[in-house]
């Protein structure tokens, strides 16, 4: 299973809506067949597996990190597949919520003669699963926050000096995790300073998340790296309902998908914002900032986990802090996280961590 576990993870932020799912094959003690989830979310790892072992499935084990799927998409049922080829027993880390699925993929195994084992790698499978499971039960991608500060906790001089605080060991680990993600999302406020392409870069990718950006009055430049690339890289840009049409039609017009979301406080509600992106299929977001996005997620508990860098210098109170005012007066309001993993990058710090709820 932690085999098929790491397998499946080969597959995040490319297999979007589907989820990223692993699977091996194991007859006599050998694997036989393994696979993972294949770009644009097809074939299911279990298809890929199965014609890797071939006639060798029959009467095998077969590891799974998702329940096999039961419902005809554009592909046939994963547990009818399993069934066909004669396998003896699956051993399943997840059970599917789906509706269309949630339990009824076991049922088809075991009416099929299959023995079913279930729970084997939970903790771990329901942590890669996040995205998927989360779209699925809220209705919402899941949301990695990712922020690089020095010690003090600021990302710019005041004078908004920022490239770069983090050193370039640092800065490859955030393509990699860019690249395990389906979208990366950034508001107005940091496309305007930074204009940032907020591509993967380095690591030999073929496939590029999705660019989002939240700005309400969609007040962005268009001669900015997104505008002149945004139809070689999907741009999809959310925005409040008194944007002005010319703007939507300029953004349209150089390639860019754009969307509607209510606005609430004056803000765009974060919540609505994430179920547009949920409706179009993504599970697993990577938001870069800035300030006030970071912290009106932080505020309406919309983070799942953060990843921090921290470099070894220090800009004092008047550099730029990392996140918005949120208005917390007492510790206990404050979001909690728990630390998943910290290590050196470089001459940084990285610190992963996952929400506490």
């Amino acid at each position: 299973m932690n085999l098929a576990l790491a397998l499946g993870r080969r597959g995040l932020g490319a297999c979007w809506p589907n989820p990223a799912v692993g699977c091996v094959i194991v007859a006599h003690g050998r694997i036989v067949g393994r696979g993972w989830t294949q770009p644009g979310g097809r074939p299911h790892a279990e298809v890929v597996a199965l014609a890797q072992a071939g006639d060798a499935a029959r009467g095998a084990t077969a590891y799974v990190t998702l329940e096999p799927c039961a419902h005809h998409g554009k592909t046939p049922p994963c547990a009818d597949a399993l069934v066909a080829a004669g396998v003896g027993r699956v051993v399943v880390a997840l059970t599917d919520p789906d509706p269309r699925v949630n339990g009824q993929g076991l049922a088809r195994l075991r009416a099929g003669g299959v023995e079913v084992v279930e729970n084997v790698g939970t903790e771990t499978a329901t942590a890669d699963q996040i995205g998927f499971l989360t779209r699925v039960t809220d209705g919402r991608p899941m949301v990695t926050l990712k922020l690089a500060t020095s010690l003090d906790g600021r990302i710019a001089t005041a004078s908004g000096e920022s490239q770069w605080i983090t050193g370039p060991e640092a800065r490859r680990a955030v393509h990699a995790m860019r690249m395990r993600h389906d979208a990366v999302m950034v508001g107005a406020g940091t496309v305007r300073t930074d204009d940032p392409s907020l591509t993967v870069r380095g690591l030999g990718v073929q496939r590029q998340p999705v660019r989002v950006v939240l700005s309400r009055g969609l007040d962005l430049p268009l001669d900015s790296q997104l505008a002149t690339s945004a139809r070689a890289v999907p741009v999809w840009i959310l925005h409040g309902d008194r944007a002005a049409p010319e703007r939507v039609a300029a953004w349209q017009a150089v390639g860019a998908r754009l969307f509607r979301v209510p606005v609430a406080g004056g803000q765009l509600d974060l919540r609505a914002a994430l179920a547009v992106l949920a409706d179009e299929g993504l599970t697993r977001v990577f938001c870069e900032g800035g300030g006030s996005l970071a912290a009106g997620l932080l505020s309406d508990g919309l983070v799942d986990a953060f990843a921090g860098f921290t470099a070894g210098c220090a800009l004092g109170a008047e550099g730029r802090p990392s996140l918005a005012a949120m208005g917390i007066a007492r510790l206990a309001d404050a979001p909690g996280f728990r630390l998943v993993e910290t290590r050196a990058v470089g001459a940084d710090v990285m610190h992963l961590w996952r929400c506490e709820a």
